[in-house]
């Protein structure tokens, strides 16, 4: 995806509820974490966390709930940066998905401007992709 910094490249439709085919994609990303994070793979779990945030951030309730996930990771590791940017992401994200302009693919965390938009990968933008079709 080209991402351009443009802002029609933030604009999302506003949606309140995740279509069902993709809440499950977005769940099992989340368990993918838990797991990963149980086994100690900390890169790995942050990973899939990225990967919720992407499928779930145009959506208010789980793009509130990815980053309250993503600051209880920061605890967890005991991470001040992460803590840090986790709270205006926390404040803010589920509001800025309610009126639907969120960074496009952006991954969620500390470690990447709030605002920027980034490229998804190409196996969840066909998931968001399908479900945008579903949905129309």
């Amino acid at each position: 995806m080209n991402v351009s910094s443009s802002i029609e490249s933030q604009v999302m439709r506003i949606s309140i509820s995740i279509p069902e085919n993709l809440r499950s994609y977005y769940r099992t990303e989340l368990e993918l974490y838990k797991q990963a994070f149980s086994n100690n793979e900390i890169s790995k779990a942050w990973q899939h966390l990225e990967r919720a945030h992407i499928l779930g951030q145009a959506y208010p309730k789980q793009h509130t709930y990815v980053h309250w996930e993503m600051l209880r990771f920061g605890f967890k590791i005991k991470n001040a940066k992460e803590i840090i940017g986790q709270l205006p992401r926390l404040a803010f994200g589920g509001i800025k998905s309610f009126v639907g302009i969120v960074p496009i693919g952006n991954t969620g965390g500390a470690n990447v401007p709030i605002l920027k938009p980034m490229p998804i990968p190409q196996d969840l933008q066909q998931l968001l992709d399908k479900a945008q079709q579903e949905k129309n």
